[in-house]
C-alpha cells in the first residue's frame, strides 16, 4: 500500500501546528502547538505528517499553517 511508503518519501513542505484543541477528536497527545511538522502527503481536506509518535498521521488542515 502506498501510504506505508510515505514516511520514507520526500518531504513536500513544512507546516506549523496552530492549535491542538479538537471538539471531536483527541489530538493534543500527538500534536504540539508551535512545533513544525514535515508534510508527506496532502489532499483537499487533510494533511499527512509525521506526528509526535513518529508515525504518519492524517489531520484536518485547520490545525496547521504554512511554515
Amino acid at each position: 500500500m502506498i501510504h506505508e511508503q510515505w514516511k520514507n518519501s520526500e518531504t513536500l513542505k513544512y507546516v506549523t501546528c496552530r492549535h491542538a484543541d479538537a471538539a471531536k477528536y483527541k489530538v493534543d497527545s500527538v500534536l504540539t502547538p508551535g512545533k513544525q511538522y514535515p508534510v508527506k502527503n496532502e489532499t483537499d481536506e487533510f494533511i499527512f505528517i509525521i506526528d509526535n509518535t513518529g508515525r504518519i498521521g492524517g489531520f484536518y488542515k485547520d490545525y496547521f499553517e504554512e511554515a
